[in-house]
Formats: structure tokens, C-alpha cells, sequence
């Protein structure tokens, strides 16, 4: 997205990032944020889930599991609209700045938490300062790195704990100066690290995430480990993005397949994806009629590693040649039935400032060339472990990859499971997986930079790969601190040639969203960040 003046509100910015329309599917996709579709409103939607990683802290939750929940229980600054992107003002009166490092935040007035209390500018200022402060170990404290003070108060051992940079003005504004010009940081303020917290958060903020407290249209009410995550309509709700169903329960499951059984036997009413072995020969169509929907999202797939954990993978030229043996086109129509699109690159097309084919020749299927590039890096001795989650549907497609690079240039590659997302994260987290492993994006907000800054950032909350580059750190802050949405984008694109050159992923395959619901639900879309919209949908 685009900011089209120094001075401006949030809601003066343009979408450029617009997906394609509902394809392949006579299934609801009406994009609208009140929901006002066929149906009616009430009632109980149960939406199929998997295990949060950690406890539901806003600044802590930088994975969809836990995502899934907080986009109904939060309000932030700035939403996000449901069909294209596009940003405008939520809890934010207005966002404003003449230069793009000193910004003026004006808050609604009136605006509720689920507790009742009001929010203010110092809900905003305390979160962030708790989210950046290097002692509490938030996920989403690097989304802060652009503000004045961040290195003092992000240090692990900083007793330093506000950021110079955010000052309370009144109840009701607040300013947020950063270290160098940031364009598109109003851009940013729709994520979830940037929701406010209450009062209550700051007794008990381990307790508080098992029992969260947030200001959007649904609030939490309980949470059954391993089985259920139950909300209901916030009836206080102040914002203008509420919801239609009076109650959503967050079903866990385990195994993608059979949270599609449980669809189709009518126990659930919807679910974020269609298993592989349902895509083969579209047999979702057949189970689904009118009852699904294609619609190409942000999603990237990709290979992680880390080298620093693995050194057989040091050598870059034994990263490219596993790329290289990796029959993309092959796998996409055997195993997804050709939904998908091989990957060319670390950011998605339907963001601006995409740049196809910045992976070069290291993305297209060439077992001659795999196999010199092997040689050239000194080989890959022992088996190759490719870790994928078992509770997302990835045993057919890892196994086919595993299976590709084996035939191509006989490496032992196995497919390698972990229980579900959660333990998958932490052993990441904790540095536990040699090989490789698989991972997926999804866009925060639409912007080439979150492709990049939150992956391979400094102690970025989803950098597993061990990536630290000085180089690649100046360019960003340069893209960050260009005069044009255009200058911004070049330099963001030669950000990307870096890790082009360092290969510290392996692109796969660009997503699509392929969700299915039940017979007892009615406007049904997907939002471009891959989810359905639950607040629009409405029980029949």
C-alpha cells in the first residue's frame, strides 16, 4: 500500500495490494466488513483450530494457531478490510505526521475493553513498551525496532523498560517518534503486536493470556487445553466491525483430515483448509457444493533452515542444489491438484513491490545442474530430515519433496513429523531440528517489508533461521526511510536479493485459500490473509 501524503490519516492511504475475486466457487464471498449477507445474525459457529503455541498475548502470538483467536478478541488502531486490505482508522481518530518519524496518534473516545474499562493512549504506550522490553521475551517485540529507545529496552537484561520514542500527550493521544523515517509505519499499526492491553494485563500478564481481556467484537471465554477455545459477542463492542454470530468456538484439532470428516459430518462449519487427500481430483467439490471457496491469498510456502544448527547445509551451493531438485510443478499438480503456484521468489505477487523471479535459475527443477551444485558444495553425508507439523495436513506433500530431492540427487531425505504446530514451534524456537523444515507466511500487513523485517530481521520473532546480516539490516532501513512508496520498493527488492544470495529458505509455492463450511452457515469469505472472515458470516 501506498501513502499518498506527508500529512495524512490512515484512512487516506490507497490498497494496491487488491487480490483476485472468488474464483471456482459459487461460495459467498461478499468482502463485507458488517457481515450483511444472506442469514441471519446469532447463534453458535464452531470453527475448526489448532493448538496456540503460547498463551493469547497479543505481543506474544506471531503464529496463525493463536492469530486465528485474537483477530476476533482484538481491536488495534487500524483494521484491515476484509475483502482488499485496504486500512482505515479503527480505534484511531486520526494518524498523522509531516515527515514520517514523528507521528500523532488521536484516539476515539469511548472506545471499551471486554472489562469495561475505557481505552486510552497509555494502554497503547504500556503495551508496546511491555512488548519491546527485552526481559518478558515477547514474539512480536522486533515489530517495535523502528521506534526510538527500542535498543535500550530490548536488550535481554535492559532495565530500561519504556522506549523513549512513545509519550502519552492526554488520555486520548499519543506520540510515536522513530530512530529514522518509516513511511509505511501507519501501515503496520493493524497487526496484532499492536494491539493495546487493559490495566488488568500489567498484575498478571503470564495468567492474563489464559484469560485475555481486548477491545474487539468477541471476548474470550474459556479455554479447554488441547480441545476448545470458546468466545462470544462482546455486547459493548465499540467499533464499527462487529460480528453477526453470538457465539465461536475454536474446535483443536490434530489432524487436518479428520477435522474435514468432522465438517463433513456437520460438527463443524468451517475450516481454514482443505486437506490434500481432498483436493485430489477436486473431491471437496463433490463433498462441498456451493459450499467452498478458491481465492488466491498472501500465503508463501517455503524451506527453512538454520546452517548454524545443521553444517552440512553451509555451503550455499548445497542449499540451491536441494532447491534445484525440488520438481515444484510436478508436486503442485500430483499432490494439490494444481491449486497452488510455484514460487519464484521470498515475496508474494499480490503484495506491491513484488519482483518475479528474484530466485533465478535456483527455483526451476534441474536434477543436472542440483547435482553439480551438490558436488561444487562438498555433498550432503547422512539423511536429510524435512520436519513438518503433523497436525497441518503436510505428510503427503513433504514426503513428495523429500521424495524429489531423493531421486534427483540421492540424498536420504525423510519427512519428519512433529504432534502439532506448537511443539513444532518450540523446538524450532529452542534450535532442536536439523535439516530442513517446513514453513509458511503469511502477510501481517500488505507490504514487501513483511515479507522481510519479521523473517530474516536481527532477533526477528520468526527468524529460525539463525540469519543476521549487517548488509541486509542498511538496506532495510534505507527502504524504510525513501521519499517514494516506489524508491522504498527497490530497495526492499534488493533487501531480497540478499537473501536470494544467502539462500537461507528455499521458496516453494505461492497459496490460495481453500476453505470449506457446513450446510448451517451463509456468507462465508476470505479475507486476503488467508482466513475467513468470521465476523461476516452468518448461521441459516
Amino acid at each position: 500500500m501506498r501513502v499518498k501524503s506527508r500529512a495524512m490519516t490512515v484512512a487516506s492511504i490507497s490498497a494496491v495490494a487488491l487480490l483476485a475475486t472468488a474464483c471456482g466457487s459459487d461460495g459467498g464471498d461478499s468482502g463485507s466488513d458488517s457481515g450483511s449477507g444472506e442469514g441471519q445474525s446469532g447463534g453458535e459457529i464452531i470453527m475448526g483450530g489448532c493448538n496456540p503455541e503460547n498463551p493469547l498475548i497479543a505481543g506474544n502470538t506471531a503464529e496463525t494457531c493463536g492469530g486465528d483467536v485474537l483477530d476476533i478478541l482484538t481491536a488495534k488502531l487500524v483494521k484491515y478490510d476484509s475483502e482488499t486490505a485496504e486500512p482505515s482508522n479503527d480505534i484511531a481518530e486520526s494518524i498523522e505526521t509531516e515527515d514520517n518519524q514523528n507521528f500523532t496518534v488521536k484516539l476515539k473516545k469511548g472506545y471499551k475493553f471486554h472489562d469495561g474499562t475505557e481505552v486510552k493512549a497509555k494502554n497503547f504506550v504500556d503495551a508496546w513498551n511491555y512488548t519491546a522490553h527485552g526481559p518478558n521475551g515477547q514474539q512480536g517485540a522486533y515489530f517495535f525496532e523502528p521506534i526510538e529507545g527500542y535498543d535500550e529496552v530490548s536488550a535481554e537484561d535492559s532495565e530500561t523498560e519504556e522506549m523513549s520514542g512513545l509519550k502519552v500527550e492526554d488520555d486520548y493521544t499519543f506520540t510515536i517518534k522513530t530512530t529514522d523515517k518509516v513511511s509505511n509505519l501507519p501501515l503496520r499499526l493493524g497487526y496484532t503486536a499492536f494491539a493495546p492491553q487493559p490495566d488488568s494485563f500489567f498484575e498478571d500478564p503470564e495468567g492474563f493470556g489464559k484469560n485475555p481481556v481486548a477491545a474487539g467484537p468477541y471476548k474470550f471465554v474459556s479455554w479447554d487445553e488441547n480441545k476448545a477455545i470458546v468466545t462470544e459477542k462482546f455486547e459493548d463492542y465499540s467499533g464499527e466491525f462487529g460480528g453477526n454470530a453470538d457465539k465461536i468456538t475454536f474446535q483443536i484439532f490434530q489432524d487436518q483430515d479428520a477435522e474435514y470428516t468432522a465438517l463433513l459430518a456437520g460438527q463443524v462449519d468451517i475450516i481454514r483448509a482443505i486437506p490434500a487427500s481432498a483436493l485430489v481430483n477436486d473431491q471437496f467439490k463433490t463433498d462441498l457444493p456451493d459450499r467452498n471457496l478458491e481465492k488466491p491469498n498472501s500465503t508463501l510456502q517455503m524451506l527453512g533452515l538454520n546452517y548454524n544448527v545443521d553444517p552440512k547445509l553451509e555451503d550455499v551451493k548445497v542449499r540451491q542444489a536441494i532447491s534445484m531438485a525440488i520438481d515444484r510443478p510436478t508436486i503442485i499438480k500430483e499432490i494439490f491438484n494444481g491449486a497452488f503456484t510455484p514460487a519464484t521468489g521470498w515475496v508474494s505477487p499480490v503484495v506491491e513491490g513484488y519482483k518475479e523471479g528474484a530466485c533465478g535459475e535456483y527455483c526451476t527443477y534441474d536434477p543436472e545442474k542440483a547435482k553439480q551444485l551438490l558436488e561444487e558444495g562438498g555433498g550432503y553425508d547422512g539423511k536429510l530430515e524435512l520436519h513438518y507439523n503433523g497436525d497441518g495436513g503436510h505428510k503427503e506433500w513433504t514426503e513428495a519433496v523429500c521424495n524429489s530431492i531423493k531421486n534427483a540427487i540421492d540424498i536420504d531425505c525423510v519427512a519428519t513429523p512433529s504432534v502439532d504446530f506448537k511443539t513444532f514451534l518450540t523446538k524450532l524456537g529452542n534450535e532442536e531440528l536439523k535439516g530442513l523444515f517446513r514453513m509458511g507466511w503469511v502477510m501481517d500487513y500488505p507490504s514487501i517489508e513483511n515479507y522481510l523485517a519479521p523473517i530474516y530481521g536481527k532477533n526477528a520473532g520468526s527468524n529460525y533461521y539463525g540469519y543476521d546480516s549487517e548488509e541486509f539490516a542498511k538496506k532495510m532501513d534505507e527502504a524504510a526511510a525513501a521519499e517514494s512508496p516506489e524508491e522504498a520498493n527497490t530497495l526492499y527488492q534488493e533487501a531480497e536479493g540478499l537473501i536470494a544470495e544467502e539462500f537461507t529458505t528455499i521458496p516453494t509455492w505461492y497459496g490460495k485459500t481453500m476453505i470449506g463450511w457446513s450446510e448451517k452457515v451463509d456468507n462465508v469469505t476470505a479475507t486476503p490473509f488467508g482466513v475467513p472472515d468470521l465476523r461476516a458470516v452468518t448461521i441459516k
